[in-house]
């Protein structure tokens, strides 16, 4: 570009803007390019000479019918076509193979470890059992010493052993003599040994507490306690038998129901299936309300707050039962919990087993499958997604962006603007603007389409078809493309900036210390029959109206006052 540290950049500046650039952007540049780069003129142009994205340009088009194919295009059924993958580079992971000799060393050493191990563990059990039958030894001798002992001799002996009687020496002696014969049994094979269920021992229960001693009061309350217990368990195994008969017979009257009736079953099943989804879903919403302070489901939570009454909290014994109610959440009681995803699987069970219009795909958990869902067909495609795999990892999927992204064109609502589309822009041209216009059917005959979103897959006949809606019916509609529509701008641009009417246009050095940086000029000389005024701001209470028509640039200062006159 020529640039010199001491001098700058000693060449004219051609430069592209935005449209409808701000005044503020423009005065910075112009002051940059003057100021640090010392250029000798400054023009501004609207150019476009940018170049789309090579993902848009390869692989966006424009709908014929966008509502109704942005609707469909995450379907399963042709998400194969439709979906694009971009395949960034990437380092796959290496995996070392190891050869048939090394994975059979690998195997021979677990193997070799495992035998320590169980070499290992079998000392163990070899060193336990030898103690156990010390200890069995023993205590069989110490019980056969206190048969010719006194009471106060006994007690003694079995203090020393830290035994409250002679009933608990038995049981240790008993429980030593099953670990073993149990131990042995494993070590060296055979038969399990049943356990000897002894007939409990209620005599004492019938004698008065006059009778006995205080040995025999603490002998009848542990008999007592035996027997309460034992009844207890007798009752909880009836009421068990009569639990399993009961459900026994449910599925009996169930089976008997189905085959009589199995469209009135298969109901029932669908019906029972729908209740249990609808509280599964009850019950998640809870939750998230529960969540929010100001939901309804949060109110009753909320703490009373009316100055310094007493609002009797704790009069009532239920009162306190909030706290339990806050650790452990509505409906977490044992009796009232129910186990929806059992029920809920036994159900599809029957359904997917007898039910012939039921399937896989019906399920709660196919219908919840992440696999399945609209996000990972837009962020993954058709496939399953592999997160070990690199290659996937560093996969970029476009399939609705594919006629999003032109679509912005026609309805900038979709990326938040708030203005018209190109067909209504164009409409408004040719039917409000160029209405009374004898040149109108020109116009509607060479519509002529430049710049790098033309290039879009069906965009001359999007652009036709939308027009026609606006035009009379019979109306010619002709539309073409530039032959290169992404250089032929910048091209065009390069032709100005080197005939004599780019000279009238240019911004000098000496015309910004005079007239300062938000004065520009513009030239319109091939466009004479669509002459403009454009007005700009100079300084309080005055603008300057710059015009140009034939090539010829006039300039008139006006007060502020006359501007709006």
């Amino acid at each position: 570009m020529g640039v010199d540290s001491s001098e700058g950049v000693n060449v004219p500046i051609v430069m592209t803007e935005a449209v409808a650039n701000l005044a503020y952007s423009r005065k910075s540049m112009t002051e940059i390019m003057f100021e640090c780069y010392n250029v000798p003129s400054l023009s501004y142009g609207k150019l476009n000479a940018s170049q789309a994205e090579h993902m848009v340009r390869d692989h966006c088009y424009l709908s014929q019918n966008y509502d109704q194919e942005i609707a469909g295009y995450l379907d399963w059924e042709g998400l194969e076509d439709r979906d694009r993958v971009i395949q960034y580079p990437f380092v796959e992971e290496v995996i070392i193979q190891k050869s048939e000799e090394e994975l059979a060393k690998i195997a021979e050493r677990k193997q070799e470890s495992g035998r320590r191990l169980q070499a290992q563990a079998q000392k163990m059990r070899l060193e336990k059992l030898v103690q156990k039958e010390q200890e069995l030894e023993y205590y069989r001798d110490l019980q056969s010493r206190l048969v010719d002992q006194t009471k106060k001799e006994i007690k003694r002996l079995l203090d020393d052993e830290e035994m409250k009687d002679e009933a608990a020496l038995e049981r240790t002696i008993k429980e030593l003599d099953k670990s073993i014969r149990k131990q042995r049994i494993k070590d060296v094979g055979g038969p399990e040994i049943e356990e000897e269920v002894e007939e409990p021992d209620y005599s004492l229960l019938d004698t008065p507490d006059d009778q006995l001693d205080e040995a025999g009061i603490k002998a009848k309350r542990h008999q007592r306690l035996m027997k309460s217990n034992n009844e207890a368990r007798a009752r909880a195994k009836a009421e068990k038998e009569r639990e399993k008969a009961r459900i026994a017979e449910e599925q009996r009257a169930d089976e008997e129901r189905r085959e009589n009736n199995l469209e009135g079953w298969l109901q029932d099943r669908r019906s029972a299936r729908a209740e249990i989804i609808q509280k599964m879903k009850d019950r998640d919403r809870l939750k998230a309300d529960l969540g929010n302070r100001k939901s309804l489901a949060n109110a009753p939570t909320k703490k009373r707050r009316r100055g310094n009454d007493d609002d009797n909290f704790g009069a009532n014994d239920d009162d306190w039962g909030v706290y339990r109610q806050i650790a452990t959440g509505d409906g977490s009681d044992d009796e009232e919990e129910e186990d929806f995803g059992a029920g809920l699987k036994t159900l599809e069970a029957d359904l997917l087993k007898y039910d012939p219009e039921f399937t896989d795909q019906h399920t709660l958990d196919a219908q919840t499958d992440w696999t399945k869902s609209l996000v990972h067909a837009f962020l993954r495609g058709p496939r399953p997604f592999d997160p070990k795999s690199q290659g996937e990892a560093h996969q970029l999927h476009l399939n609705v962006e594919r006629i999003r992204v032109p679509e912005v064109i026609f309805q900038p609502a979709i990326a938040g603007l708030d203005q018209a589309g190109l067909i209504e822009i164009a409409a408004d041209i040719l039917t409000t603007r160029l209405n009374n216009n004898p040149n109108q059917g020109d116009f509607l005959k060479d519509i002529f389409l430049t710049g790098g979103h033309s290039q879009f897959q069906n965009f001359d006949e999007r652009l036709r078809e939308g027009l026609r809606g606006y035009l009379p019916a019979g109306a010619p509609v002709a539309v073409r493309r530039a032959k290169d529509p992404i250089l032929d701008s910048w091209k065009g641009a390069a032709r100005w900036a080197g005939s004599e009417k780019w000279k009238s246009s240019q911004i000098t050095r000496a015309d910004y210390l005079e007239k300062g940086a938000e004065w520009f000029k513009t030239s319109l000389a091939p466009y004479s029959h669509l002459a403009r005024v454009m007005s700009l701001p100079i300084c309080e209470g005055q603008w300057r109206y710059v015009t140009s028509i034939e090539g010829i640039s006039k300039e008139v200062e006006h007060d502020l006052g006359n501007a709006y006159s």
